[in-house]
């Protein structure tokens, strides 16, 4: 029987670093920066499966998936 993995990343912004980072996580020992969402993306994508496959015997990556949240606090535009 295959077990599905869904696991759940939580990005935020640092605007002093000019990066995004991995804030929340259900992934044991994830950790990292980028300078973009996409390479975020990117990054997660290699670095999940492998910290995962060496803390789950029976994991897939065919049969995993994961959520990629950003949260990014923005400052209204002055009304002139």
């Amino acid at each position: 029987m295959k077990v599905h993995f869904h696991f759940k990343v939580t990005c935020n912004w640092d605007d002093e670093a000019r990066v995004w980072y991995v804030a929340e996580s259900n992934v044991p020992g994830l950790s990292a920066e980028a300078p973009t969402v996409e390479a975020m993306n990117q990054l997660l994508s290699v670095r999940i499966p492998e910290l995962v496959e060496l803390n789950m015997r029976d994991f897939d990556p065919d049969n995993a998936c994961f959520e990629l949240v950003t949260r990014q606090h923005l400052r209204f535009a002055a009304v002139a």
